[in-house]
């Protein structure tokens, strides 16, 4: 709630100094916070504590986790930033591939066999990461938002029953947009040790079109996007790399492999109906994962490990000197660090 109570000090603040209201009048500051605000929360009391009318608040389903609830009542900032119509066809995209997920028989389901294909990558390959590379600057943080999904979801070492689990589980998300990756850490896709399985997106209509001179911009960035996948495949022999030229001392350094597993998803145009598509793709390959690990890929303690201990270590930082002694070694000799240091 930190943000929300930096925004409701920063608003009470703003009304006070333009005359609106009183400062320090609670009857003025609770009108002013119940009018300025909406509540998204499975708690209407606490949204009552905190100041909202709770008849402004939207509900979801309390065992719904944050990474699967862009769909739901979460995602209202959303409607409102792009309005209810366009909200609705992102919803209209998650249906759609949640039908399919549920109705296609799983010799002939593309999602299933996508979310097979990581775990095999995954236990008979020891493939530990897997690149997402969007040929859409639009896209270009959707690697960051399928790492919350896939990693907080499968990064998991004991099944739904307790018992440990005895294979491999989750992999590495990353990933950046296609020409920015392919001179930073394509590289390591082409000719490191470690297979890679790589997402490659691409929409055939860009809603930017440009052209340099006689040249279709957009047709040179999906020049690029199909290059790479072929390279990935198919690689470079020494015999090729004999036939141009090259000194035969480095024909090694030159060749490639192949051979490299990747995934072309390709749309017409990226739209929110075909981003709903795109994120429930992933939600199901994710699940899929999870089912044949026999892991949940519902919870997240130990994202909530590290909550517990900041409350309690957080004292600590604040010169509290009982808390303090209650840390380990290291972290007391970082706290020390801080304190001896801080400027503000």
């Amino acid at each position: 709630l930190t943000n929300a109570r930096e925004a409701r000090a920063w608003l009470l603040e703003q009304l006070a100094a333009s005359g609106a209201i009183t400062t320090g009048d609670k009857a003025q500051e609770a009108e002013a916070i119940k009018k300025h605000f909406v509540a998204v929360s499975t708690n209407l009391e606490k949204v009552e504590e905190f100041g909202i009318d709770p008849n402004n608040a939207f509900g979801f389903w309390n065992w719904v986790g944050g990474r699967y609830s862009v769909d739901s009542a979460v995602g209202t900032s959303l409607a409102v930033v792009f309005g209810p119509a366009r909200f609705e066809e992102f919803l209209h995209g998650f249906h759609e591939i949640d039908e399919y997920y549920a109705n296609t028989p799983f010799e002939k389901n593309v999602v299933v066999l996508l979310g097979m294909l990581n775990v095999w990558y995954r236990n008979f390959f020891k493939a530990a990461s897997h690149a997402v590379l969007p040929y859409d600057q639009y896209l270009h943080r959707f690697p960051a938002y399928l790492q919350q999904l896939t990693m907080e979801s499968n990064g998991k070492s004991v099944r739904w029953d307790g018992t440990p689990v005895t294979s491999e589980t989750g992999e590495i998300f990353w990933g950046e947009p296609g020409t920015n990756g392919q001179h930073a850490f394509y590289q390591l896709i082409h000719q490191g040790t470690q297979l890679i399985p790589a997402d490659f997106i691409a929409f055939v209509n860009t809603p930017n079109p440009t052209k340099d001179g006689d040249q279709d911009v957009h047709e040179l960035f999906l020049g690029n996007f199909l290059a790479q996948t072929k390279a990935l495949a198919f690689g470079k022999t020494a015999d090729e790399v004999r036939a141009e030229g090259t000194p035969e001392a480095i024909v090694p350094a030159r060749v490639f492999t192949g051979n490299r597993p990747t995934t072309s998803i390709f749309g017409e145009s990226l739209t929110p109906f075909s981003l709903g598509e795109l994120i429930a793709l992933y939600e199901h390959i994710t699940f899929t994962e999870g089912t044949v690990w026999g892991i949940d890929s519902f919870d997240q303690w130990g994202v909530e490990l590290g909550k517990q201990l900041a409350k309690q270590i957080t004292p600590a930082i604040s010169k509290d000197d009982e808390a303090l002694a209650a840390q380990d070694a290291s972290t007391q000799s970082l706290i020390k660090f801080y304190r001896a240091h801080r400027e503000f």
